[in-house]
């Protein structure tokens, strides 16, 4: 399964740099290990401008999925890396 989610911009630079590897999200989408990201980069300033980024270009693998053990319910951390 493939989700287009939004990301803030100074988000993305991180993902784009390799410092951010996870994400920390609602889980209403039922993330599960093996699934694709595809990120949608949106202005800091008010996060409902959408920026012309390259991450946006770019495909993430979820590799793992974490919830429950401190997660708050119905959210969950997952790990990303760039989809060849």
């Amino acid at each position: 399964m493939v989700h287009n989610i939004k990301i803030r911009e100074s988000f993305a630079e991180a993902v784009m740099r390799g410092d951010k590897t996870f994400e920390v999200r609602k889980n209403d989408r039922g993330y599960q290990k093996g699934d694709y990201v595809n990120f949608i980069v949106l202005y800091d300033s008010d996060g409902c401008e959408y920026v012309d980024h390259p991450l946006s270009k770019k495909h993430y693998e979820i590799t793992y999925v974490l919830s429950g053990w401190g997660i708050e319910e119905g959210y969950c951390v997952f790990g990303i890396r760039q989809a060849t």
